[in-house]
């Protein structure tokens, strides 16, 4: 389970930072910085029960996010679709981990991110491979991004009816491919991945 470990190496605010979203064929990547309370602002549930969000019930995630959300700092960020195809996944991804720590207000002292890559903060970085299952804050971050991304695409599953996004989030499962093959693709979905591009094609 994660904890404070790797926070009490370093000294001031630090800010966890994850994202969701890499893998989907529709819909924006979107990162989080989480910066938790370190003292008795800290709500005991938080230190019991976070931990990496995909390992977590959307119950359970939504009630640590209004928690998270009331009593730390957060930041959160993300990269359009457009921008996706533009300069591939990977770069929007760290355009999403950028804007969700512009969004603190402030620099942090230090980043943990989530991964093996510095996404290039203007502050000292830590990457912390599977950082999700062992740092609190890398954990809380996983949380709001996943959270924010998921009742995106339910908003806009209200809209596309056909692929199924509120329950798969843009994944290319069963439900979501059945809908690109009878209505193609829309203005979501990330035409530089392979399924979407080799429809497209056929399409052309």
């Amino acid at each position: 389970m994660p904890d404070f470990s790797i926070e009490d190496q370093y000294r001031g605010r630090i800010a966890g930072i994850d994202e969701v979203g890499r893998g989907p064929l529709a819909g924006p990547v979107v990162a989080a910085a989480v910066i938790l309370p370190r003292d008795e602002r800290l709500p005991d549930i938080l230190v019991r029960e976070l931990n990496d969000s995909k390992k977590l019930s959307v119950k359970k995630r939504d009630l640590l996010f209004a928690i998270i959300m009331d009593c730390a700092e957060v930041g959160i960020g993300a990269a359009s679709v457009c921008e996706i195809d533009r300069i591939n996944i990977l770069q929007a991804t760290y355009v999403a981990m950028r804007r969700a720590v512009d969004q603190l207000g402030y620099v942090p002292d230090q980043a943990l991110v989530d991964g093996n890559r510095d996404p290039g903060l203007p502050c000292g970085v830590e990457t912390v491979v599977k950082g999700d299952g062992k740092s609190l804050s890398i954990a809380a971050a996983s949380i709001v991004a996943k959270v924010v991304r998921d009742r995106a695409m339910a908003r806009l599953a209200l809209r596309y009816p056909q692929f199924g996004w509120e329950r798969n989030a843009g994944y290319g499962v069963k439900k979501h491919m059945e809908g690109l093959g009878a209505v193609g693709p829309t203005v979501h979905h990330r035409r530089s991945f392979k399924p979407v591009a080799d429809l497209l094609g056929n399409l052309a």
